[in-house]
């Protein structure tokens, strides 16, 4: 009989246990698939941003890239790749093959993740269908099962568009901007309740809130409208009132926002609410610059009531957008001057938004129809936003 090595022992030994486990875990019976369930365990959440390539290009962004130019998020390809379409399984010589958008949707139904054989594959109990094979040890992780979900969801688009920008660039704006010392809508309107300028309420309808720089340890106290319904209730009124006097501010001058959100006229110099996509929109069509100018522009001749609105909303130094990215100057829309530095503070200073993030927001701005043509190209297309660095305008 021939002798066999230590070595080629112990690899015989490796490859039996091998192809027993692999059989063993491949019947549908036993330990394993007693305890599985591979089945979706997230939710659906459309303001997470989903897209199948890791980077898309900003379609406004400079010619060449700057940092807030490229989205870039963790994509359908790149999950893909790592769990199922490796060079020695779906990438390689075993079918079917998911190494490009054309071959992922051979198994996706757009819109309909349950109606997908990409998504069975992800979340069957079934070991014959299971991928990647349960054997593997290399199942998807939740976050990961959601951005496939999304994606299929939103329409399984090879690029983003405007669906899969707004929900995402509204719920940054969000949670970057209104915390409750910042743009938020209980702390403006309680700075105008406790100042005495909403009739029947005082400061008694107001709660304090009190912040804490991580990086100073200075405290400051804010005054919150506390009262949910109330709350509503006034900001909606102030919405109004902007947009009918700006609607036409010789037939509404009693319209005139006397509500500001600056000094002096509440408690302390709070910022707008961008809590809501309608709370945006506003401060997108009416700057607070403008709506909340720093100094009187009319007085009430009878009344004596100093208001600190400006006649047109155009007549501008600020914007969302440039608030938000630095490499952006803005010009005023209505004098078409350009600023001579950045404002981008609102992103960093306040926000704390990172480049691919600031980058969804600006592709999202120049998407949205809801967004004027003015407060994107300008009057006549004469551009209002420049690139600070190459000197690039946008335009339509």
């Amino acid at each position: 009989m021939k002798k066999i090595s230590v070595i080629q022992a112990v690899t015989l030994f490796l490859a039996v246990m091998f192809v027993s486990a692999s059989l063993f875990q491949c019947k549908k019976s036993g330990d394993l698939i007693n305890g599985l369930d591979r089945s979706f365990k997230g939710t659906a959440d459309t303001a997470i941003y989903a897209s199948f390539y890791e980077e898309n290009k900003v379609s406004t962004g400079d010619a060449v890239t700057d940092v807030n130019d490229v989205i870039k998020f963790r994509g359908v390809q790149t999950i893909l790749h790592e769990y199922c379409a490796t060079s020695n399984c779906h990438g390689g010589s075993i079918s079917p093959k998911f190494d490009s958008y054309a071959e992922v949707m051979k198994y996706v139904t757009a819109g309909t993740p349950e109606g997908s054989k990409l998504w069975e594959y992800i979340t069957t109990n079934d070991y014959d269908k299971a991928m990647p094979p349960v054997n593997s040890n290399h199942e998807l992780t939740i976050t990961d099962k959601t951005l496939v979900y999304n994606w299929i969801k939103n329409g399984a688009k090879e690029r983003p568009d405007l669906n899969d920008f707004r929900p995402a660039a509204i719920a940054l704006i969000n949670s970057g901007c209104g915390s409750a010392n910042c743009h938020n809508q209980a702390t403006a309107t309680g700075g105008w309740a406790r100042k005495g300028l909403i009739a029947g309420l005082t400061s008694a309808d107001t709660s304090v809130y009190t912040y804490i720089n991580p990086l100073t340890a200075v405290a400051t106290i804010y005054c919150q409208l506390s009262n949910e319904t109330l709350r509503n209730q006034v900001w909606s009124a102030y919405k109004d009132s902007v947009r009918k006097f700006y609607s036409d501010t010789t037939a509404f001058a009693s319209y005139r926002p006397w509500k500001t959100l600056g000094t002096p006229r509440s408690a302390l110099s709070t910022r707008g609410p961008l809590q809501t996509y309608d709370d945006i929109l506003l401060d997108i069509n009416y700057p607070k610059s403008v709506r909340s100018n720093s100094a009187v522009v009319y007085t009430d001749p009878n009344t004596l009531i100093t208001y600190y609105a400006k006649g047109t909303p155009l007549n501008a130094t600020s914007s969302l957008i440039s608030r938000i990215d630095s490499t952006l100057l803005l010009a005023n829309p209505a004098t078409g001057v350009f600023a001579t530095s950045q404002q981008g503070d609102m992103a960093y200073g306040d926000g704390g938004l990172k480049p691919h993030e600031i980058a969804l927001v600006k592709a999202w701005y120049f998407a949205d129809p809801n967004v004027p043509a003015v407060w994107k190209y300008g009057n006549a297309n004469a551009g209002i936003f420049k690139y600070r660095k190459s000197g690039n305008i946008i335009k339509q």
